[in-house]
């Protein structure tokens, strides 16, 4: 591809509304302005709840520059009429809005779907909530430690007889984001054949459900809901987190191959013939021998020396690397995923790009997120055809 002009993105040409507010939303935005799509990020003035988080007068966040790049900024206030009226005009000329507020908020200030759907039959209009538009639970307040907790994920998250424990990522705001992106997606090619778009709608309850499979296909097997189990698996071993003498390591054994492989990497290759550990259910009876017979190994190497003799020996195995570690990743960076960012407000950031490859190709070259409400008549003047003179004589 070498002096070859690169192809327009997937979604070059669409226009985005993003009314998103703290992950959820604005993580649809985000992978929606990194495939291409030209994505207005709307706040109030003042900004979005996760830019007030910020210290009063201070830069924003590594979190608002992250979910932010590539997309430009406008202020509308939907308190009066005058920015409820803009709203409206602007989801004339989009494709797509996207908004996580609670539902009901956008209908009962006349900019919800029913009223932007009719005025544009083109529009999408995606909405993220934590438990859906219908249903017993439509109206309870959700943020993704409450929705973890009535989803499950607590239930299964921590060591046995603790208490309950979230999950360390905000998995469940990132999966209704993703999900809302597929959504979006979706709709657009079904408009491509019949011209018209829709309510596409994601309740991030149901959107991490489907990441317990494993636990739940226990629960079919024993008949009664599985706990904690901190690193382990109920029905695979060895399935845990191991010391080493700097750290710890990850290691999984899928298959009797697998264990095999172990088993010779550790010099006690006899173990594969014993009836305790010869195959997976003998192994997950004999849990606790299983797992501190891979412990003892360990304990005596370093991370490097164990990951590297796993490799070798094709072996399911990974440092448990803290973030900095991760930031510093040569194969992320080889990839692309990270690019280094000048950034007006932050100075030199390393930031993400999408997980979303298109011809093998990271979705950069990341542009710095703007500062508030930086883009506003710029998208009047190009959606709308209205210069800034004419729309204050409005």
């Amino acid at each position: 591809m070498t002096g070859e002009a690169q192809a327009p993105k997937p979604l070059a040409g669409v226009r985005v509304l993003d009314l998103g507010q703290i992950y959820q939303g604005p993580y649809a935005g985000f992978l929606l302005a990194q495939a291409g799509a030209d994505v207005v990020k709307m706040e109030p003035p003042g900004g979005e709840p996760l830019r007030r988080r910020e210290v009063h007068g201070g830069p924003p966040s590594y979190p608002l520059a992250f979910l932010n790049s590539n997309k430009r900024s406008a202020v509308c206030d939907l308190k009066v009429e005058e920015g409820r009226e803009l709203l409206r005009r602007l989801a004339g000329a989009a494709d797509v809005l996207v908004e996580n507020f609670a539902p009901g908020v956008l209908d009962r200030l006349e900019v919800g779907w029913k009223t932007l759907g009719d005025l544009n039959p083109r529009l999408i209009y995606a909405s993220g909530t934590a438990y859906g538009l219908s249903g017993p639970d439509r109206d309870r307040l959700g943020m993704d430690i409450t929705v973890q907790a009535a989803s499950g994920v607590m239930s299964i998250t921590g060591e046995a007889g603790r208490p309950p424990l979230k999950a360390g990522p905000a998995l469940i705001d990132f999966l209704g984001g993703v999900h809302l992106y597929g959504g979006i997606v979706s709709a657009l090619y079904e408009r491509e054949r019949t011209g018209r778009g829709r309510l596409v709608e994601v309740a991030m309850q149901e959107a991490v459900y489907p990441s317990m499979l494993s636990k739940l296909g226990l629960m079919h097997v024993e008949g009664r809901p599985p706990e904690p189990i901190g690193n382990r698996h109920g029905r695979v071993s060895p399935y845990n987190v191991y010391p080493c003498r700097d750290g710890f390591v990850a290691i999984i054994c899928v298959n009797e191959r697998h264990w095999r492989n172990l088993v010779g990497a550790m010099g006690r290759e006899e173990l594969a013939s014993d009836p305790r550990f010869e195959h997976n259910e003998a192994r997950v009876a004999h849990m606790e021998e299983a797992e501190a017979l891979v412990a003892a190994w360990t304990a005596e190497r370093s991370r490097d020396e164990v990951c590297r003799i796993a490799r070798e020996c094709h072996v399911p195995c990974a440092p448990v690397r803290d973030l900095a570690e991760v930031n510093a990743d040569p194969h992320l960076w080889e990839r692309g995923f990270f690019e280094n960012v000048d950034h007006p407000a932050l100075g030199e950031l390393a930031l993400p790009t999408s997980p979303l490859r298109f011809d093998a190709r990271s979705s950069g070259p990341l542009e710095p997120s703007p500062e508030l409400g930086r883009d506003t008549d710029a998208v009047i003047a190009e959606w709308l055809g209205e210069a800034s003179d004419e729309r204050s004589a409005r």
